[in-house]
């Protein structure tokens, strides 16, 4: 690692990136990162992801070009935890600790000696960071097949903090996260002492953050500290757009009155001429030449005014087009559906799939109307519990009921097929609406007329998310029973602060699986159903 940390950047000069297709992702970013704690954060698909691993050295930029001093390590979401063949492995460590083996056991191989790079109590930092990350349970060998999502991304960042970069470039560490890892994985980065770049949504994470920059079609945008002064900061710049588009379209009002008076002016003293002209019984040739020129000074008077309204017109474009810009994203709650039941789903001395067969028994019932948060740490069955719920799955043990129909948005985005594109599978979703209909829905969503005809497979995680969202959404018949499993997953910040407003507007029955205690306490639960180790319990929220 490199002795003076605090000197390290990344120094973006003019990057481009372009798509296979030709279309531009981000043009001409120019930026240096530092040492200070740094929140990147836009639109779903404005580019994040891909800007993360050009700032890594991983991806090259399609114009311009990357600086980095010091090693940059790149740490993406984890989806193979479930192949790697050991927690060593997943941390990116494997090699060093078998190298590190073979010298113990009497190896002389100088690829060894570099594998290891004098890292001789290695194996002793990895369970040290494995404890401070609260999983001291594990060790070095544990297979991967063992462990939870969130553990494995946890394990991945113990990993990244030992690697000996100078640089971390993190996209999405908290997904899949419980609280009491989201509160060790900040306290983690809180530690480290080099520099640090965070792609994330989440609120609590970034306000921790020193400052945030924010990509989108513009480029680049630094903002000093961390969430909630970007939050602000971002109010004040709609509060100012908002008041440029109401003075414009006043100037435009008023520009507009001045030009009609001078139209009526103009075509008055035409009237008076004409009259006089007549009255003083000038020859022919004369009154025609008159008209000509009266004809031609009315003629370009119509053309500046023309030229003058345009300019007022595209003057108001511009500042409506910023709003535009920074507007939120619009999520439309479902009709309520079918007529109102008291009792929507009953589980009855229920035991979860792949429970030990003496675990804590279940018993549980929805009313309409409820709004629930199942939480608990990662690996306690809440994903278990929505399949059951859902018919997905069933239960070990016990009894499942559910009278009313429901739409189950898991974590794996189910509902969408990856080779057929949003609109198509939104139409199967909902066979009785207009296709206008359908795009403007999904445009309120955010995604444009060329993502919703292309493969749902190509798209970011966001927008994917956000297809998810609309055939859950807006199937019809509407299902009065909605199951959400991490929803924030991969949602910027606009759509989420949609989803919490939708959310609060839904007249069926919600249960929701989530980390994110900002959004949980935005969408006016009811209800938490909490996991601990004696068992599932019923809290008011």
């Amino acid at each position: 690692m490199n002795c003076d940390m605090t000197n390290t950047t990344i120094t973006l000069d003019g990057v481009s990136c372009v798509l296979p297709d030709g279309s531009p992702l981000f043009s001409d970013l120019s930026e240096t990162l530092d040492h200070r704690r740094t929140g990147l954060v836009g639109r779903n698909g404005v580019g994040k992801s891909r800007l993360a691993r050009i700032l890594a050295g991983l991806d090259a930029p399609s114009q311009g070009r990357c600086l980095r001093s010091g090693q940059v390590l790149y740490l993406t979401q984890r989806t193979d935890w479930h192949d790697q063949p050991s927690v060593a492995a997943l941390a990116g460590l494997q090699p060093a600790l078998e190298a590190l083996a073979r010298i113990e056991g009497g190896s002389c191989d100088a690829r060894d000696f570099e594998r290891l790079a004098d890292r001789w109590d290695l194996r002793q930092r990895l369970q040290a960071q494995l404890e401070l990350a609260g999983l001291g349970h594990l060790r070095a060998d544990t297979p991967g097949h063992a462990l939870s999502g969130g553990e494995a991304m946890r394990v991945a960042l113990a990993g990244a903090l030992l690697s000996g970069a100078d640089h971390l470039v993190l996209d999405e560490p908290s997904n899949h996260l419980d609280r009491e890892s989201r509160q060790a994985l900040a306290a983690q980065l809180q530690r480290w002492p080099g520099g640090l770049v965070v792609v994330s949504h989440d609120r609590s994470l970034l306000q921790g953050m020193e400052r945030i920059v924010e990509l989108s079609p513009q480029g680049l945008r630094s903002y000093g500290g961390g969430y909630a002064f970007y939050a602000e900061a971002k109010a004040r710049e709609m509060a100012s757009a908002v008041q440029l588009l109401e003075q414009r379209k006043l100037e435009r009002r008023r520009e507009t009155q001045q030009l009609r008076e001078q139209h009526e002016r103009q075509q008055r003293r035409e009237a008076r001429g004409r009259r006089q002209g007549q009255e003083a019984n000038q020859a022919r040739i004369l009154l025609d030449r008159q008209k000509e020129r009266s004809e031609a000074s009315a003629g370009r008077l119509r053309r500046q005014h023309a030229d003058t309204r345009e300019a007022l017109d595209q003057r108001v474009r511009e500042a409506a087009r910023q709003i535009d810009l920074q507007a939120g994203i619009r999520m439309q709650a479902p009709p309520p559906a079918g007529a109102p039941c008291d009792v929507v789903a009953l589980l009855d001395d229920v035991l979860l799939p792949f429970s030990l067969s003496t675990g804590p028994r279940l018993n549980l019932s929805l009313y309409g109307g409820q709004r629930l948060a199942v939480t608990g740490p990662n690996g306690c069955g809440k994903t278990r519990l929505l399949d059951v719920l859902s018919g997905r799955l069933a239960p070990q043990a016990g009894e499942v009921r559910r009278m009313q129909a429901c739409a189950y948005l898991d974590q794996r985005l189910s509902l969408l097929q990856p080779g057929r594109t949003v609109m198509e599978q939104l139409q199967d979703a909902c066979p009785g609406t207009p296709v206008d209909v359908l795009r403007t829905r999904l445009a309120w969503l955010g995604l444009a007329a060329r993502q919703v005809e292309q493969p749902a497979g190509r798209l970011s995680g966001g927008e994917q998310l956000k297809a998810a969202l609309a055939c859950a959404l807006h199937a019809e018949p509407p299902a009065p029973l909605l199951l959400l499993d991490e929803p924030c997953n991969h949602l910027d910040l606009p759509s989420l602060q949609a989803l919490e407003a939708m959310l609060r507007g839904y007249a069926g029955t919600l249960v929701v699986v989530s980390h994110d205690e900002d959004f949980l306490q935005a969408i006016g639960l009811t209800d938490r159903l909490v996991w601990s180790p004696q068992g599932w319990r019923m809290e008011p929220a």
